[in-house]
């Protein structure tokens, strides 16, 4: 909550190494922003809710909790089995299995999975980045 990438670490990795924060954000932007507007078979879907609860599920696993988002989003869009596969790939990517992803969301395309290992993968990234360049920045001041 006190250190974000919108406030903090964007600028930061730009003043170390120019035009890479531009870089990053952008690719947590396009797949952040990601989608076909289809859930399994209802088609014109808005996503959004869903990829913010995903994105800030796995910011919560690494610790990275905003006040300004309500995280009954996180139980209420997200059962247990996805939940596990997210907590998985993040923290344990050794232990990923093809049973685990099947588990979750038995109804859905491969393509619609596949997103949610880009957007876990992408949040994680950019978790990883959060406590690193908080850690400079700490370092530098």
């Amino acid at each position: 909550q006190d250190y974000t990438w919108e406030d903090h670490g964007y600028s930061l990795i730009n003043r170390l190494y120019p035009d890479v924060g531009q870089l990053l954000d952008e690719k947590f932007q396009v797949v952040y922003n990601l989608t076909y507007h289809t859930i399994a078979m209802h088609c014109g879907v808005d996503t959004s809710v869903l990829r913010r609860a995903i994105w800030n599920y796995v910011h919560c696993v690494f610790g990275i909790r905003y006040d300004d988002y309500d995280y009954g989003e996180v139980n209420q869009l997200l059962e247990r089995n996805l939940k596990v596969y997210i907590k998985t790939v993040a923290c344990y990517p050794e232990r990923t299995t093809k049973q685990i992803y099947a588990q979750f969301w038995r109804h859905f395309r491969h393509s619609e999975k596949v997103h949610i290992n880009l957007l876990l993968l992408e949040a994680r990234m950019q978790a990883a980045l959060l406590y690193a360049l908080r850690a400079v920045t700490r370092y530098m001041t």
